[in-house]
């Protein structure tokens, strides 16, 4: 529960700035990942890590009556989240973590979560529920950094001295890793940079 609360401490004080601080990184990484999820707007959505509601925002743009559920944490971010999509009745927001998602089993059609999974202290347990909530043939998207890339790596180095809410990032072979030891199935992956510092690994996995 400790590394949960450092998580939320920390972007409950980020909540206010966060989309200013981050606006081309969050540009460049959910307009990426709203493309790769080629949704039809008839989907039943969860977004875990939802944070401020971009990709909610993104995606309502292009089908107003596209149902998403964003869970999250952090209290504040939710409080941005549910500002911006105020307006929008299918999509809804909830407080929670990755591993406890409250929501039935074989619930969604696709779940996706973007730039958290190194905040996780147990991927394999998010991972699982993401899977119990998700239906069978359902569709399975992790974006997030990219321990490929040199930069990232050091990245990842500095914040683990500095930074109590970082986790672990990893590379694009132990993502797929955690995938396929859950019982998904690997059917796209990419790796990919949006700028000189960010490198980025996308994978879509199908719950059979």
């Amino acid at each position: 529960m400790g590394e949960e609360n450092r998580v939320r401490e920390r972007y409950d004080h980020l909540a206010e700035k966060y989309d200013l601080r981050w606006r081309d990184y969050i540009s460049s990484t959910l307009n990426f990942l709203k493309r790769w999820m080629n949704v039809k707007g008839t989907e039943k959505i969860l977004d875990v890590a939802c944070g401020t509601g971009t990709l909610e925002q993104l995606l309502v743009k292009d089908y107003p009556k596209q149902n998403i559920s964003g869970v999250d944490i952090s209290e504040k971010m939710l409080a941005v989240a549910g500002h911006k999509l105020g307006a929008s009745p299918n999509v809804t927001f909830s407080k929670a973590a990755a591993s406890r998602v409250p929501f039935p089993e074989a619930h969604f059609d696709l779940v996706v979560c973007a730039n958290s999974f190194h905040f996780f202290d147990d991927p394999a347990r998010s991972l699982n529920e993401m899977k119990r909530v998700l239906k069978t043939a359902g569709r399975i998207i992790i974006l997030d950094w990219c321990r490929n890339y040199l930069l990232c790596r050091l990245c990842d180095l500095c914040l683990k001295l500095f930074d109590t809410a970082h986790r672990q990032c990893y590379s694009q072979e132990e993502l797929n890793r955690f995938l396929s030891d859950v019982g998904f199935r690997i059917v796209k992956e990419k790796k990919f940079k949006i700028n000189f510092i960010w490198g980025m690994m996308i994978a879509e996995a199908v719950k059979e």
